[in-house]
């Protein structure tokens, strides 16, 4: 069993940027892929940005390659979600998820999740 618990969202102006925390409680963390997930008011859920268990790899949904930036620091069992020129569009709740997989980009691969962290971004 793996907690994941998000923080760093907030309300920001578009063009602005945030990071977001998700930090995992339980043993080997190493051994789950970590992926960001976005739901925004009456659309479904949406992969936003995946890491493999070392780093090494990273995979992102199209709206956003290029503004954000997913990382991990398996020392601290902490992974993090680098969000810039943020766009009113990308205003949502924002999941953590953790997959035993080596790196995955949809829900379904998905064991664990957080609470989620409220994203929102004016015009």
């Amino acid at each position: 069993q793996v907690q994941l618990v998000e923080s760093g969202g907030g309300w920001v102006q578009a063009g602005g940027s945030l990071r977001l925390s998700c930090a995992a409680s339980g043993r080997t963390f190493s051994s789950y892929a970590m992926g960001w997930f976005r739901q925004a008011p009456g659309k479904e859920r949406e992969f936003v940005a995946a890491i493999s268990r070392s780093g090494s790899s990273t995979d992102y949904t199209d709206s956003v390659k290029g503004r954000f930036t997913i990382s991990r620091d398996n020392t601290k069992n902490t992974v993090f979600l680098q969000m810039n020129s943020l766009k009113p569009e990308d205003t949502a709740v924002y999941y953590c998820a953790a997959s035993r997989l080596a790196i995955a980009t949809i829900g379904m691969k998905y064991d664990y999740w957080g609470q989620g962290t409220q994203v929102t971004v004016s015009s």
